[in-house]
């Protein structure tokens, strides 16, 4: 007969190593990626073994340099709006809202565009790769709502407000074998005309060097980095990692699958952030028997 692990133990185990943690570096460096969102019902990019999981998204060259792109960009997005817009902060995003409410949190940077950190509660946030609820005029550099530019494209473009398509993790939608070429994209209302971009970092594209700075002043105040959630695959996060180990500053991870800092961290927990963070909250609070707010559960 075979003998099972006892995966209940060895997660009870995981948990106490992330509160010990913690406990010993209590102002934290926190790096957020898309396994924070995925219980908001927001896809992510990765499997557990770092590939993609769909085409790579569009790059800042493609869409910039070609009207058709941007065609298909905003058709895409304009369906998968309902998504993202109507996403919710999870148990994830409650945990470390709470977390910061504790003191334990000195700057969160996250690599995801949904703002769900912000409407969880947390504020010493850095959007490193920006938010998708804004965009920006490329010529102009003026910056509008999103929920505005969607009214106008459905006004503009009513047959694609009834189609259905999966969510795709970067604000748009996995439409296929559909001819874009006809969708009509509005122009900048403030210069009249300039090409309109969500106010996010693309792929090719740098992340504002005043962001990246100010990332690097939080990272050299704090005692420790928590990464939550990210793969680490893209440069634009993993270099903070780096920096931190540079620095001396112990590293722990909570993720599903593998990430390019696994040899880097101190401690790494196969865990999804939601129930893996929660945990932490409650085992942090239960001498004090009470609860933070967001995160349900019992006093201890």
């Amino acid at each position: 007969m075979d003998i099972l692990p006892d995966l209940s133990a060895a997660a009870q185990q995981a948990d106490a190593a992330l509160e010990s943690f913690v406990r010993q570096y209590p102002r934290l460096f926190v790096l957020t990626g898309a396994g924070v969102s995925t219980e908001s019902g927001i896809p992510d990019y990765r499997d557990e073994d770092g590939a993609w999981k769909r085409p790579q998204p569009v790059t800042f060259q493609s869409f910039m340099g070609d009207e058709a792109v941007r065609r298909r960009y905003w058709a895409r997005s304009l369906v998968g709006w309902r998504t993202m817009s109507g996403a919710r902060p999870g148990p994830a995003h409650a945990a470390l809202a709470a977390l910061e409410a504790a003191g334990r949190v000195g700057l969160l940077v996250t690599q995801n565009v949904d703002g769900l950190h912000a409407a969880a509660g947390s504020r010493r946030t850095i959007d490193l790769h920006g938010r998708l609820d804004t965009v920006v005029c490329m010529a102009c550099g003026a910056r509008h709502p999103r929920i505005r530019l969607q009214q106008e494209l459905l006004r503009r473009n009513p047959a694609w407000a009834a189609l259905e398509a999966g969510a795709a993790p970067d604000g748009d939608a996995d439409l296929e074998g559909h001819d874009f070429s006809a969708f009509d994209v509005p122009g900048c209302p403030h210069c009249g005309g300039g090409p309109l971009k969500p106010d996010v970092v693309f792929f090719g594209e740098s992340v504002p060097r005043d962001r990246v700075q100010a990332v690097r002043d939080g990272l050299a105040a704090s005692d420790a980095v928590l990464v939550a959630g990210s793969s680490l695959m893209v440069y634009s996060g993993l270099r903070f990692v780096h920096a931190a180990v540079e620095r001396g500053l112990p590293v722990a991870c909570v993720n599903l699958g593998c990430t390019r800092g696994d040899e880097l961290f101190a401690l790494k927990v196969e865990a999804a952030c939601g129930p893996a963070l929660s945990a932490l909250v409650h085992a942090l609070d239960r001498p004090r028997g009470k609860n933070y707010p967001g995160v349900p559960g019992e006093a201890g």
